[in-house]
């Protein structure tokens, strides 16, 4: 993920040098390595999305933590992934008979009570969940960047607009973060991508996907999107050239197994998300 904003020159170049420069591309992102990224912290080892996953990752010095931004019912921004939060915290035992149970139907001085670490492991009981500004305060003076998923939840609008003013209200953050390559928006909704990107332009912004992308799906986002990021099943040679040919990054996920990840490393994607970024970074 090596974008700092939209590369439209080199998108003009990529495009008249064809199959010369895709070749140059994907051997330079291959010495370089891939950027890895976090998935909910180091979501292998610790309790995904919590601060011990997002420490952990930082530990193991991963380039990235990959979060999933969701909002209470009273609009705080909060690190969650699934639609309904019985999974993974014991909200059904301290709120019994409530008729749903999304982050959007409780306040965030609720949700701060929940238990979302015994699910994962005893050691983790009692680890409560966080918020997005929690997140960044653990990795702003860290290595490790952020890449930040707007939740593809159905229930939620106005999501994009919420990150965006979040990150608006720390231009610090921002400003140093976008310097070293460290900040990210992305989404599996091109609708959210785009009225993110349409907000804040100088972050770069990805299009999540679990299948491949068509061709002309990717000649249409190589006009604002920043970054591909694809699902690894579905990724080979042939859609890491053309996203790179179009100007884009590619960051494949989810990428657990060894052999997944020497394959991804091997076709030059950019960024590797990854449960266990140690498996990476070897710390």
């Amino acid at each position: 993920m090596k974008l700092a904003s939209k590369r439209r020159a080199g998108v003009v170049v990529a495009l008249l040098s064809g199959l010369a420069l895709a070749w140059t591309s994907t051997a330079a992102h291959a010495a370089a390595g891939p950027d890895v990224i976090a998935h909910r912290g180091s979501s292998g080892m610790a309790p995904e999305n919590t601060a011990a996953a997002i420490d952990l990752a930082v530990h193991q010095r991963a380039d990235y933590v990959e979060i999933d931004v969701q909002r209470t019912k009273d609009g705080k921004l909060v690190n969650f992934h699934d639609c309904t939060m019985e999974r993974t915290t014991d909200i059904e035992d301290l709120y019994p008979g409530r008729p749903r149970y999304r982050v959007s139907d409780f306040t965030w001085n609720e949700l701060r009570r929940l238990d979302a670490g015994s699910w994962f492991h005893d050691k983790y009981a009692g680890e409560p969940l966080i918020t997005v500004d929690d997140v960044i305060r653990r990795i702003q003076h860290s290595r490790t960047g952020l890449l930040a998923e707007i939740s593809p939840c159905s229930h939620y609008t106005g999501l994009a607009d919420d990150l965006a003013d979040t990150l608006r209200s720390k231009p610090r953050y921002v400003r140093e973060a976008l310097a070293r390559r460290q900040l990210a928006v992305q989404s599996f909704q091109t609708d959210d991508a785009r009225a993110f990107h349409d907000r804040m332009p100088d972050i770069p912004v990805g299009i999540l996907d679990a299948d491949r992308p068509t061709d002309a799906e990717l000649v249409e986002l190589s006009q604002w999107a920043d970054q591909i990021n694809p699902q690894h099943t579905v990724t080979d040679q042939t859609l890491v050239d053309r996203i790179h040919r179009l100007g884009m990054d590619i960051n494949v996920w989810t990428v657990d197994e060894p052999g997944a990840i020497r394959t991804m490393t091997g076709l030059g994607v950019d960024g590797i998300i990854t449960d266990y970024p140690q498996a990476l970074t070897q710390r």
